[in-house]
């Protein structure tokens, strides 16, 4: 079984965090009604679920989107919760058996999957909402995105938006992102 390695697209989308300044926190995202504080809120949230669903140690609940509960201190917090999450999803072990996260119970190497999916697609979320360059490994993209088409027509309510038509040819991450219903030219208003 092959690994996933989250660091790259940890490291990135800690660099777009980094990126962030307060006048951006309610700014607009692509996940209509969330601002950029609650994806940042939601990334803190799952990073740290998929970190425990990674040791073994889950967590109840979701991971929430609710702007009103970003910690303070985010700028240092969301970078050590991304790379403790990477770090997490290092050990082989993390990929074998069941695991949970959010209360939903998988196997290990698909909740490493979910995890990237997460990390990707929410750091693009971040990326273009405050005008950030964001590349993503074109092989982490096309991981992410067979999970997306995974569901087919029968995806998961609220897990992602109508599929967004995208060029064949289109790069993986645009391929990715209209798969989860983004517009690869969605910009804030």
């Amino acid at each position: 079984m092959q690994t996933i390695d989250l660091g790259p697209a940890a490291a990135t989308t800690a660099r777009v965090v980094a990126g962030i300044r307060d006048e951006h926190l309610s700014t607009p995202t692509p996940c209509a009604g969330t601002p950029v504080a609650g994806i940042l809120v939601h990334l803190a949230g799952l990073a740290y679920a998929f970190r425990m669903a990674a040791e073994r140690t889950p967590v109840d609940g979701t991971a929430s989107a609710d702007p009103t509960h970003l910690p303070t201190d985010w700028r240092e917090y969301i970078p050590a919760q991304l790379d403790a999450l990477a770090t997490a999803w290092r050990d082989p072990a993390a990929h074998e058996g069941m695991t949970a996260a959010g209360g939903v119970e998988m196997p290990g190497e698909v909740a490493a999957v979910v995890a990237l999916d997460e990390v990707v697609v929410h750091g693009w979320d971040l990326a273009v909402a405050t005008g950030q360059p964001y590349d993503v490994d074109p092989a982490a993209a096309d991981a992410c995105r067979a999970f997306a088409e995974s569901f087919g027509d029968d995806r998961p309510s609220g897990l992602y938006g109508p599929v967004v038509p995208v060029p064949a040819d289109a790069p993986a991450l645009d391929r990715l992102l209209g798969a989860t219903g983004r517009d690869p030219r969605w910009r804030p208003a």
